[in-house]
């Protein structure tokens, strides 16, 4: 994609699986790290380019042989001791130090960032290479194992099933597998002093807060199981093996999506379920944006137009206004907006402009409405069965509504996705 989103990612070779060991000092923000990068060419490399931003690499292989590497910028090219064919499958350790921060963009600082007292990774879309060595890009998704040891004075949250937590003096060591295909901008950590509960529900749901907004965020999480029954309804099984919902001590701009996971600041818990709607929102993006992937940043009303009419669904499920009353809401404050945004591409400038999650929803209820629920509502499920833990695109969804719906609707989804808003 244009602008910085273009500097981010290879398409010359794929990642399996990602093998991370982190040290991580809270007071100072000191991060002490190794990396180990199985991959495969996906063509002929002389080179491999991995994303990688402010650390000191004191260390580097190529399947266990020293390699040569070179910094452009956030970019870490490695030259390995001899070509890659087609095919090869070849593994990169990278160790590295510093001090993580998060990198800028179009949409402020994104990635690695220290709390008041921990610290937290809110990586869309490409705040990865802030923490870890990556093939920075949404289409290559991974397997994960990642170990991290800080004090143990700290709860550590990482996207992923927990395998084993040790003890030892003042540290403690946590590691996580994430096995399921994941974007990197969806892998996360948070370090804080939370204490936790289980929410009851089908699926394992956990919510993770400081102990001064627990009772607050006991109630306005309260509803969440019911939101999980909701979507698990409309979009099929949940697709992970739990969800975890982080409430921060310190504020922040918005919600963050990770894989199984979602990050909220304290100024999104009030006791009142006055934030409920970003409850949704984030809940849904583990089916839209997690499970099913955008290929590139293109397509990504795939993951807010959807996550954005979850809410619709919600307010209709909990007795709230219909989607199609929120629709025309939505239509009315998006018109005359100024500028234009093409949603089907809107441009790394414009990836998290409202009218691409607003008329991303209302792309949704138009063709709700042109098909039927029943229709509608069988497409979307089977649009998340199909392509579970998976890599989508707008093409691949127009010809999947097509199917359902037995007509042609490229000029239906031409109208609400090409022409600008």
């Amino acid at each position: 994609m244009r602008d910085s989103l273009a500097a981010h990612g290879d398409d010359g070779y794929h990642v399996g699986h990602y093998d991370l060991e982190l040290d991580y000092k809270v007071g100072p923000n000191r991060l002490a790290a190794r990396a180990k990068i199985s991959a495969t060419a996906a063509r002929p490399l002389t080179e491999i380019r991995l994303d990688l931003a402010g650390f000191k690499v004191g260390g580097l292989t190529v399947d266990g042989q020293r390699a040569r590497f070179a910094r452009r910028g956030t970019k870490l090219v490695v030259t390995p001791p001899r070509p890659l064919g087609e095919g090869d499958a070849f593994t990169v350790e990278v160790r590295y130090t510093g001090n993580p921060r998060p990198i800028g963009g179009h949409w402020g600082d994104i990635g690695w960032d220290e709390l008041t007292d921990g610290a937290l990774v809110a990586s869309q879309p490409i705040g990865a290479p802030s923490w870890f060595p990556c093939n920075d890009r949404p289409g290559d998704k991974a397997a994960y194992r990642v170990t991290v040891t800080t004090s143990s004075a700290y709860t550590v949250l990482v996207t992923g099933e927990e395998v084993s937590r040790r003890s030892r003096a003042s540290t403690t060591t946590w590691v996580f597998e994430r096995r399921e295909p994941t974007a990197t901008y969806l892998m996360s950590v948070q370090i804080g002093r939370y204490v936790e509960r289980d929410l009851p529900s089908g699926v394992r749901q956990r919510l993770a807060v400081p102990a001064g907004l627990a009772a607050a965020a006991g109630h306005d999480f309260g509803r969440q199981p019911e939101m999980m029954a909701l979507f698990e309804r409309r979009f099929g099984p949940y697709p992970f093996g739990e969800y975890v919902a982080v409430v921060t001590g310190d504020e922040l701009d918005d919600p963050i999506e990770a894989q199984g996971m979602a990050i909220f600041g304290a100024n999104h818990v009030d006791g009142r379920r006055g934030a409920e709607r970003l409850l949704a929102h984030e809940l849904a993006h583990q089916w839209f944006g997690n499970s099913l992937t955008v290929a590139d940043w293109r397509h990504i009303w795939l993951n807010e137009g959807f996550a954005t009419y979850a809410e619709w669904l919600w307010s209709e499920e909990s007795g709230g206004p219909a989607a199609a009353e929120l629709a025309g809401e939505a239509a009315r404050r998006i018109d005359g907006l100024p500028g234009e945004v093409r949603i089907g591409d809107p441009g790394a400038a414009h990836l998290f402009d409202v009218r691409v999650y607003q008329r991303g929803a209302l792309t949704l209820q138009a063709l709700r409405e042109r098909v039927g629920d029943e229709t509608f509502f069988a497409l979307l499920r089977s649009w998340a069965h199909e392509h579970r833990h998976g890599i989508v695109t707008t093409p691949e969804f127009v010809a999947h509504a097509e199917r359902y719906a037995g007509a042609a609707l490229g000029g239906f989804f031409a109208h609400w996705l090409e022409n600008a808003a």
